[in-house]
């Protein structure tokens, strides 16, 4: 990804990341929602996986355009919110809140970082240290990984089956911009379309819709291979014309903004911005950037 906020770097222990839609309501109320997580039993990893909603390497989701959604990658996952899907993290989430999700009608978006290692994930002693690169500033115990390493690629497969397991309807994998971010690890443009077009095809043929994460440079090109976006800042950026691709491709584009000033809506900056996102077709929502469910004002 960017070096924008990024929410692991503020997970207790464990990863989170990205989106944490707390809103009160899937179409949202448009106002300020603070929120009391709701605790959901926790289960084992290895538990049976729920049995709907999820897709079929025939026919996986393919979300519209109108989506409206949550993001929470940190704490208990609050179920309550009247959304049409949840984006929560795929190593951190039991099962048990995945099929109290699913029972709610609730789709299910499991985040996991594809092109970085990170130190504390279970897996993470499976990349060899040549399949790792310089630092990302700013998130400690997390490293650029070499996309074209058989390894690399091997465990993300892996961790696809994993999403599958749990019932997750989609996937969102972060981090799928190295090749703009000084990596170490001599990373391309080409690499780096190579490398998503191998994420959306496997994810695919587990029956699970996939997100591309910021790399807004790449959309036109990988917007076919997608099933949806999933962007940090680009109204703070100006950036979310990039979009164009998806939306109009009745493709929803998803979006998570943190700056204070929309969050306080110093000199009427909310306001403008909603206007701007109900007017573009993006589905914006000002969150925590910790992405614990602490706070959630939503344009819709």
């Amino acid at each position: 990804m960017t070096m924008r906020p990024k929410p692991q770097a503020f997970r207790i222990a464990v990863i989170g990341v990205a989106t944490a839609l707390t809103g009160a309501c899937g179409g949202g109320s448009g106002q300020d929602e603070p929120s009391t997580p709701i605790v959901t039993p926790t289960a084992s990893p290895t538990a049976a996986p729920s049995p709907s909603p999820t897709g079929t390497p025939a026919g996986w989701w393919r979300p519209d355009r109108a989506l409206s959604w949550q993001w929470q990658l940190s704490g208990a996952v609050n179920t309550s919110y009247a959304v049409q899907a949840y984006d929560i993290d795929l190593f951190d989430t039991p099962v048990a809140t995945i099929t109290a999700l699913h029972s709610a009608g609730r789709r299910v978006i499991c985040y996991f970082s594809a092109g970085s290692s990170e130190n504390w994930r279970s897996d993470d002693g499976q990349f060899a240290a040549s399949d790792r690169g310089k630092a990302l500033e700013g998130w400690a115990g997390e490293r650029w990984l070499r996309t074209d390493s058989p390894t690399v690629r091997a465990v993300m497969a892996a961790r696809l089956d994993l999403a599958r397991t749990k019932g997750c309807d989609a996937v969102e994998p972060d981090n799928v911009d190295g090749y703009a971010n000084a990596n170490g690890l001599g990373l391309t443009a080409a690499m780096q379309l190579d490398y998503n077009r191998y994420l959306a095809t496997e994810a695919h043929r587990r029956g699970l819709a996939i997100a591309l994460k910021n790399d807004l440079d790449q959309v036109p090109v990988l917007q076919p291979a997608f099933d949806f976006a999933v962007n940090e800042q680009c109204h703070e950026y100006n950036e979310c014309g990039a979009y164009s691709a998806f939306l109009d491709a009745g493709k929803p584009v998803l979006v998570a903004e943190y700056a204070d000033r929309y969050r306080t809506n110093a000199n009427g900056a909310r306001d403008a911005m909603c206007a701007a996102s109900r007017a573009q077709g993006v589905r914006t929502l000002v969150l925590a950037v910790k992405l614990d469910d602490s706070y959630r004002f939503t344009c819709d």
